[in-house]
């Protein structure tokens, strides 16, 4: 069955908000792992590699939480307007900012709103004040439900620290001049938003349309769908969910597509079957959206040295197979882009120019042709065709041919 995207959405081209996501055609990079703040000058380690992230075809990297932290990763954010952080000085970030608009790869800011580590202690003897530096809000900028005097969460708590209350007004201000200083005066093009299930979308979407990134990504993080055998077939009310949350910014920001992650990397394993939903679609929210889907394989946390998800290791290059041909908006992971030795590199690069030269986009249509339990093959397009699994497969016809091949993949070009 063909698949091709109908996206509903052209219509909102204010001050060309969403303008690079109607574009689709952007290869996100992220540029951090959860260990890159013990490597002191990660802000220089990135401005040299600026020239390749370029070259290789990146259109933007995501960098981690430029602010304060008490936790030098840079999660647990106290004074938001301090760039001075485990990862460099303000000086080396911006340096690196103005390396990456030398080179046209936009800057991505970790936006981390949910919560923020207070400098006093208050109501119940919490430190739930920010007492002394910028954005000096009390207790009533801090939830009920997490030791505040203000409302309750408009989303899930993220325990132990104190939440932020995005109902009140004065929040809601102070967030978006400070998202607009990132913008404007530091140099962050794009945001990727942090814990998106703490706090309602309708507050992304004010803050989207106050500071105008180019191109948004929320972090809408649950767990799939499982059943006593293991993950369950069927992960629609699961990638129903981050589309909601997509819609409830206006459709302003993409979401990260973790319903594709927890199904590929089941898929895999020997169960390629999974890769086709019960309408012949894709089973992730890229099947549903792929406009608003950013692909990737892992991150900080679900990789790296934290392992709370990860892809199998043995099957990296099957799974960029999969979203560097695929409709969607793909992310590659730092590690195993830069780490995992110039093999990975070489394949994940290669797969990359093919997706540009064949002009593959976030809408391109898709035929499933094969998705069996050890093979799994897809038309892209009209141009690209690739396999993953050990099964054998090419398509038929002479204007085919090899475009890239490692272990138990393959693509083919016109």
């Amino acid at each position: 069955m063909s698949y091709l995207s109908n996206d509903f959405d052209e219509s909102n081209g204010q001050n060309d908000l969403g303008a690079v996501i109607r574009n689709g055609r952007e290869i996100l990079f992220q540029a951090f792992n959860w260990e890159s703040n013990k490597k002191h000058d990660w802000w220089r380690n990135l401005e040299s590699k600026v020239p390749d992230m370029a070259k290789s075809g990146f259109t933007s990297a995501w960098l981690p939480p430029a602010s304060h932290s008490i936790a030098p990763e840079g999660y647990l954010p106290q004074n938001l307007y301090s760039l001075n952080s485990a990862y460099g000085s303000e000086h080396l970030l911006k340096t690196l900012l103005q390396k990456m608009k030398q080179y046209k790869v936009r800057a991505m800011a970790d936006i981390v709103i949910n919560h923020r580590i207070g400098t006093t202690q208050g109501h119940g003897g919490m430190y739930n004040r920010y007492d002394g530096i910028p954005l000096a809000w009390d207790e009533h900028a801090v939830t009920s439900c997490t030791g505040g005097l203000g409302n309750r969460s408009t989303g899930d708590n993220f325990p132990g620290v104190p939440n932020i209350d995005h109902c009140q007004e004065f929040v809601r201000k102070d967030i978006t001049e400070w998202l607009q200083w990132l913008r404007k005066s530091v140099g962050f093009q794009d945001f990727r938003f942090d814990f998106a299930r703490g706090y309602s979308a309708k507050y992304v979407k004010e803050y989207i349309e106050g500071a105008k990134p180019m191109f948004s990504v929320g972090e809408y993080w649950d767990s799939c769908n499982y059943n006593d055998q293991g993950l369950d077939y069927n992960q629609d009310s699961h990638r129903q969910r981050i589309v909601n949350w997509i819609n409830g910014t206006g459709q302003l920001s993409t979401a990260f597509d973790f319903t594709t992650k927890g199904i590929l990397q089941e898929a895999v394993k020997g169960q390629f079957w999974r890769l086709r939903d019960a309408q012949g679609k894709p089973p992730g929210v890229m099947g549903f959206w792929p406009s608003r889907a950013v692909t990737f394989l892992d991150n900080h946390d679900t990789g790296s040295t934290q392992a709370h998800w990860p892809f199998p290791s043995n099957h990296i290059m099957e799974g960029y197979a999969y979203i560097l041909t695929h409709p969607g908006i793909p992310t590659v992971f730092y590690d195993h882009f830069y780490d995992w030795g110039d093999s990975t590199r070489d394949q994940i690069t290669k797969l990359m120019d093919i997706r540009r030269r064949q002009d593959i986009h976030s809408r391109s249509s898709i035929t499933i042709l094969e998705a069996q339990p050890n093979l799994y093959s897809a038309m892209i397009g009209e141009k690209v065709c690739m396999k993953i699994g050990d099964g054998s497969w090419c398509p038929a016809g002479r204007e085919w041919t090899l475009a890239a091949s490692g272990h138990r993949y393959a693509a083919w070009q016109k």
